[in-house]
């Protein structure tokens, strides 16, 4: 539906009517809170995955895990760990980059971080990715904006690609830079200075 605008809707009916359509995959992720080893709540995530301090508390440290490598604290108000397609929703808002749909990639976006060495991080989505939250406070979790919930200082939140995806209708061939192009503006030439105006 996004494709297509209202007075488009008859001709995008006899499309699917017809058949002619392609089908797009988007990766998804598999999010999990988890006290000791007990799964306690869990969604799947199509964008990302947004753990964050209450309003009023202070900033807090996050101790994180990618794959098999050293883990690294990260102090920030909070981090996003995305899909390809959620790097161009609230990822991009904190700075990280766009990724393309088909790249197999996650990407760990720090929310306005005490230090400037903390910065997005895109990995290979086989990597999963365990978040200890090193804070005395409870935090709140969020998954693609409409699910969510507490997550207290001795729980640990679990990500991993979901075997499972996200099937899309494409109405006319995917092409990924124009919907940038269209939708965010990348990529447009720079509109000249005007020319300077003499004053009277």
């Amino acid at each position: 539906m996004t494709e297509i605008y209202l007075n488009q809707l008859p001709q995008a009916i006899d499309q699917l009517i017809a058949g002619e359509y392609e089908i797009e995959e988007r990766a998804m992720l598999s999010v999990q809170l988890r006290q000791s080893e007990t799964v306690i709540w869990e969604a799947l995530c199509l964008n990302e995955m947004v753990l964050h301090r209450e309003p009023l508390t202070s900033m807090c440290h996050f101790e994180i895990e990618v794959g098999k490598h050293s883990p690294v604290d990260i102090a920030a108000d909070g981090v996003i760990i995305s899909t390809p397609t959620g790097s161009t929703a609230y990822a991009l808002s904190a700075s990280g980059p766009v990724i393309a749909p088909g790249v197999a990639a996650m990407q760990l976006v720090p929310i306005c971080p005490h230090s400037l060495a903390s910065r997005a991080l895109v990995f290979a989505d086989t990597e999963p990715v365990r978040i200890l939250p090193a804070t005395p406070n409870h935090l709140i979790m969020v998954v693609d904006g409409n699910a969510g919930c507490y997550v207290l200082p001795d729980n640990q939140v679990r990500i991993v690609r979901s075997p499972y995806s996200a099937q899309f209708i494409r109405l006319r061939p995917i092409e990924f830079f124009h919907v940038l192009r269209e939708k965010l503006g990348w990529g447009l030439p720079h509109i000249a200075k005007p020319t300077s105006v003499e004053l009277p």
